[in-house]
């Protein structure tokens, strides 16, 4: 295990949990859809969020300085970061520059306490995709974050679609041919990685750093287990086939 990987692993909380099968993974991110890093120094408003967050079925990395989240965000393909202004060591808009100047191109929102204009405009110009003042209301944050996804993706609506199926991150449900669709939560951020990259070929290694957490001791065909239980929802009762498979590569989603 490299120096990163150590250091990125304690960021991850709580004890392993063992599963049928032999695998493991800690319960804060066994069910998680997409993968968010949150830097901010207040433990307790950390706390609070991280466990928030994982309500919503979001996978949580959350470190308290601007350096080791620059370190985490420069490693990890991160679905989002949650930025504070204000941390030690590295403060908000140095990390942000200095990612924006790495050409990490994740989706950042940044957090404050500040109301000044100086101190948005500063943020922003830093590189920040988004902006919220402390103390805000939760509800808000979690739009903020699916509006930061949407910007990246083929489409802008709340659902995410390909052809006859559609899938709503805010609210789980999964439909083709207006048929719904019953997916675990693990399933649904198979399908949503899916649908986020379509007519894409994801190969397997992709999707399992994406899905699964550093301390997931996974089998060697754990994403081929999951792309099977998938296909045999989304696509075996109906008379096309839209998850295919690239041998020797990996799997792609696409509109027959």
């Amino acid at each position: 295990m490299s120096c990163r990987r150590a250091i990125l692993s304690t960021a991850l909380l709580g004890a392993v949990e063992v599963v049928p099968g032999g695998h493991s993974y800690p319960p804060d991110v066994k069910d998680a859809a997409m993968r968010i890093l949150l830097v901010e120094d207040d433990r307790r408003l950390s706390h609070s969020l991280k466990s928030s967050l994982l309500d919503e079925g979001y996978a949580v990395d959350a470190v308290f300085d601007g350096e080791e989240g620059q370190s985490f965000a420069e490693s990890v393909d991160y679905d989002a970061l949650i930025l504070d202004l204000m941390l030690p060591v590295k403060d908000g808009v140095q990390v942000c520059r200095t990612l924006r100047q790495h050409h990490v191109n994740v989706p950042i929102l940044m957090l404050t306490a500040r109301d000044a204009i100086e101190d948005r405009v500063r943020g922003l110009d830093s590189g920040a995709d988004d902006y919220l003042v402390k103390p805000f209301a939760l509800h808000e944050l979690l739009a903020r974050l699916r509006a930061l996804l949407r910007r990246n993706a083929p489409q802008k609506t709340a659902a995410l679609t390909l052809g006859e199926l559609s899938a709503d991150p805010a609210t789980h449900v999964v439909t083709r041919q207006g048929q719904h669709i019953d997916l675990t939560a693990r399933e649904f951020a198979l399908l949503e990685y899916f649908l986020r990259h379509p007519h894409q070929v994801l190969t397997r290694d992709m999707i399992e750093r994406h899905i699964w957490s550093y301390d997931f001791t996974s089998i060697s065909n754990i994403v081929d287990v999951y792309v099977r239980r998938l296909r045999r929802k989304i696509d075996e009762p109906f008379a096309t086939e839209m998850l295919e498979t690239i041998r020797g590569v990996g799997y792609r989603l696409r509109e027959r």
